[in-house]
């Protein structure tokens, strides 16, 4: 794949093989971003798990303490007071089987489905179209409760899920750009905790084997760690 120039350049500023502390990471992706829009900080947790063993399985969430800068609009399954619960909450639209509908007829607006158990069953038929974009409702993460409110709240002030690919790798967003560094650094720890924390317990030898940073356009930086 080839590069253009501003990338080019930008990478110039990054010593691929070095790994660097946090602070001085978020410093080095600051300065080698080019993009004139307010970009999101991305990483990248490569692990030492097998993706097809379900006891290596790593996925949950975690609340960011400054939030991701994006505005997280909520699908909600949900009916009677559930429903006006949701709304109460913040909720961009609520709804069951019309819902559902609206969706098979290809009306995408939004970026999180919290559904409580009881209209899992429709929202079960759009697992084609809700699971490869990762927004599946799911008991582990908290989007699959009759608690609509709270998990539209959380949802709203900042928690994201992270989830292991095919490839062994965790993606996620922490941040934007024009976030302080303190606050990235805020972001990117506590991402990490929770990362950290979810190691299968049938995991042997190393768990993390490398951290990157980068802006949506800009390259990656790598950061220091013990895995």
């Amino acid at each position: 794949m080839r590069r253009g120039k501003k990338y080019r350049q930008a990478a110039e500023l990054v010593e691929r093989s070095a790994r660097i502390p946090l602070p001085e990471a978020i410093a080095l992706v600051r300065k080698a971003r080019y993009s004139k829009f307010d970009e999101t900080l991305e990483i990248h947790v490569r692990l030492g798990v097998d993706p097809r063993n379900a006891e290596q399985q790593v996925r949950g969430t975690v609340g960011l303490p400054h939030g991701t800068g994006k505005k997280v609009r909520v699908a909600v399954f949900a009916q009677g007071e559930h429903a006006q619960a949701a709304e109460a909450a913040g909720a961009e639209v609520v709804g069951g089987g019309d819902l559902a509908e609206r969706i098979k007829e290809g009306w995408m607006e939004f970026d999180a489905v919290v559904a409580t158990p009881d209209m899992m069953r429709e929202v079960g038929k759009l697992g084609r179209l809700l699971g490869p974009r990762g927004l599946m409702p799911n008991p582990k993460t908290g989007t699959v409760t009759f608690d609509v409110a709270k998990a539209v709240e959380s949802l709203k002030s900042g928690q994201v899920e992270y989830r292991v690919d095919r490839s062994g790798i965790v993606h996620g967003a922490v941040g934007k750009m024009s976030f302080s560094d303190q606050q990235l650094v805020d972001n990117v720890s506590t991402y990490l905790d929770a990362v950290m924390k979810a190691r299968p317990a049938a995991l042997k030898g190393t768990y993390v084997r490398s951290i990157s940073l980068s802006s949506t356009m800009g390259p990656g930086v790598k950061v220091a760690h013990e895995g």
